[in-house]
């Protein structure tokens, strides 16, 4: 069995799906690994590295391959390199990627998007949102702490005391929280506010000032926030302008995947801001929290420079690789079974709703409903038969317990 760990070719890609030292967790399983030529080496990882961890470093990695690995989804000229019954595991956003998904169907490839393991806590080791939001959320600080002109911390020095900045957070989900606790290492006075009831309690916890508008929470499901109607998010920009007019920067981070995030912060209410003041849009990819921020640029709104995040893990490869690598090692683990023998088997269980619910294509056909309609239309596809488990490759039930898991990148 055969693990091929693919090279990333889109721009701006700097992580890998897997790093030397998980490659033992999956030779463990039972699994030869095989890694393209170069895979590692803008998050710093040579082909050395992959070699003396046990894999094979292989132009032809892909020949042979029970599972193909990338962080993201695998360009058309891979894919049509794979053979058919090839599994494939990458993140995978549907909605923007209905040519790569049609390719895959015609491929007989099935695949699995990271995205869209369900919100359960048995899946949570295997939550590449979650990994990659902690890594996002940390650059946003340092970001932002690079571009303001401005020490974060409180100084008290003989010449004289320098305030703390002023820091404001939207969005108290995995890369918020992140963001607010790097500010607050970082010495900076930080308040933040979330339309969730229990981000309260983890803003606090993290030394933040939790910003209370006095409005409905937005309690939705899998942990999101539900959407909003126009006249509350009107009445919480006005709510939330004297906190960003006051703020040295302002970091916002509220997006839910597959949707455009949502508009949080007008330009009037930037316009507002100190000479010198600085926002970092995370959510600027999907749309962006602030008006007029541009993924992967810095641009001016008044007085302030609006730094619009552009694949931010990237930005920080060697630690986001090795979160991703993780999840994608669990991930494995859980398609992995035993055979009479306590030899691993790549058996997939689709019984299995962390396996059911992230997989797209499979057999030829679309088995994720949303995709199949929006690209094939409503007509419903022929039923998908589920293997019986045999003596020979029988997977380990586990608990199944939703978790709130907060709403963030």
């Amino acid at each position: 069995m055969r693990i091929a760990v693919a090279k990333e070719t889109r721009d701006g890609e700097s992580r890998v799906a897997m790093v030397p030292e998980l490659v033992g967790k999956l030779t463990g399983l039972g699994y030869d690994v095989a890694v393209e030529p170069g895979a590692g080496l803008h998050a710093l990882i040579s082909d050395e590295e992959y070699t003396a961890a046990g894999a094979v470093v292989d132009v032809a990695a892909f020949e042979g391959a029970d599972l193909v690995v990338s962080v993201q989804p695998l360009s058309i000229a891979q894919i049509r390199d794979l053979a058919r019954g090839t599994t494939t595991i990458s993140f995978l956003p549907v909605g923007q990627e209905q040519q790569t998904v049609v390719e895959l169907r015609d491929a007989g490839v099935t695949s699995h998007a990271v995205e869209l393991i369900p919100r359960i806590s048995r899946a949570q080791s295997m939550d590449g949102l979650s990994s990659q939001a902690l890594v996002a959320g940390y650059r946003c600080a340092i970001v932002a702490a690079g571009m303001l002109r401005r020490f974060f911390p409180l100084n008290m020095t003989a010449a004289g005391t320098v305030q703390a900045a002023e820091i404001v957070v939207l969005g108290a989900g995995v890369a918020g929280l992140q963001a607010i606790a790097t500010a607050k290492r970082l010495g900076a006075v930080v308040r933040a506010y979330d339309v969730r009831a229990a981000a309260a309690e983890e803003i606090r916890s993290m030394g933040a000032k939790s910003i209370d508008l006095d409005l409905e929470t937005l309690e939705g499901t899998g942990g999101y926030a539900r959407e909003m109607t126009d006249d509350r998010a009107a009445r919480q920009r006005q709510l939330l302008t004297p906190y960003i007019a006051s703020a040295d920067a302002l970091i916002t981070t509220a997006a839910v995947p597959g949707r455009p995030a949502p508009m949080l912060v007008t330009r009037e209410m930037v316009e507002q801001m100190k000479p010198g003041s600085v926002v970092v849009d995370l959510a600027a990819e999907s749309g962006g929290n602030v008006e007029g921020s541009v993924a992967g640029e810095v641009v001016r709104i008044g007085n302030a420079q609006v730094w619009g995040g552009r694949n931010v893990p990237s930005q920080m490869p060697g630690p986001a690789s090795r979160l991703y690598a993780q999840n994608v090692v669990n991930l494995v683990t859980l398609m992995t079974a035993e055979d009479d023998e306590g030899n691993g088997v790549f058996s997939p269980d689709y019984a299995d709703e962390i396996l059911s619910g992230s997989c797209v294509t499979q057999d030829g056909r679309i088995v994720h409903e949303p995709t199949r309609e929006a690209i094939e239309g409503t007509s419903e596809p022929e039923p998908t038969e589920t293997p019986e488990p045999t003596a020979a490759a029988v997977p380990v039930e586990q608990p199944d317990v939703p978790y709130d898991q907060e709403a963030d990148q």
